[in-house]
């Protein structure tokens, strides 16, 4: 199974409305094919009167076996339903990478 679809799968513990998991992989200095470089926009009802840094834990917690071995870098974006439609249900852009030019 690929990482995307194990991570996919782990993060439906958290019942999103809405979830993207984008492999950013092929934006860095990393063999082609590779997954790496994620990034998780997720909207949960469970996210509710939760610090962000609460949010992220709980990710972390979901997906500690992927960060411990192939994820190297998780960009998060955990909102409510309220965030999310203040954003305009809008996914935030990711930075290019800073650590090399992309392969």
């Amino acid at each position: 199974m690929r990482i995307q679809a194990i991570i996919e799968d782990k993060l439906q513990a958290l019942e999103p409305t809405f979830m993207t998991v984008e492999n950013e992989s092929h934006r860095h200095n990393v063999p082609a094919n590779s997954e790496t470089h994620f990034k998780v926009t997720l909207v949960s009802s469970r996210f509710e009167g939760m610090m962000p840094v609460k949010r992220h834990q709980q990710i972390y917690a979901l997906l500690a076996d992927e960060l411990a071995g192939p994820v190297h870098a998780l960009a998060l974006h955990p909102y409510t339903a309220a965030e999310w439609a203040a954003r305009g249900e809008a996914r935030p852009n990711s930075p290019n990478c800073r650590g090399g030019g992309a392969s």
